[in-house]
């Protein structure tokens, strides 16, 4: 994960603890509230940067390394699960992730 994203993120501790997740998303987005409160309700420890609420240099920075490390487009919720990227809102997508991890 890039030290930006290390530097800057927020964690929700939960009990579960055996994927590395971390979601970029926007602080009035219903879909990144969805998000957090999926994991949330699984009691699945996460990281999250509302990317709306940091500077533009940090946010320039986030967007150049995710556009760079996935090849993928930029969509909120972003979530990085281990090295594996779901872009948008996607509960069934998450449960198959964390089904392979063990979370």
């Amino acid at each position: 994960m890039a030290e930006i994203i290390e530097n800057i993120a927020q964690t929700v501790e939960g009990s579960k603890k055996s994927r590395d997740i971390t979601i970029l998303t926007l602080s009035t987005c219903m879909w990144c509230k969805k998000c957090k409160a999926w994991l949330n309700e699984r009691d699945i420890q996460f990281r999250y940067v509302d990317v709306d609420k940091i500077n533009f240099e940090e946010k320039s920075k986030i967007m150049d390394y995710l556009r760079g490390k996935y090849q993928s487009r930029i969509s909120y919720p972003f979530m990085i699960c281990d090295d594996e990227v779901v872009v948008g809102y996607n509960p069934n997508k998450y449960e198959e992730l964390l089904k392979t991890g063990g979370a």
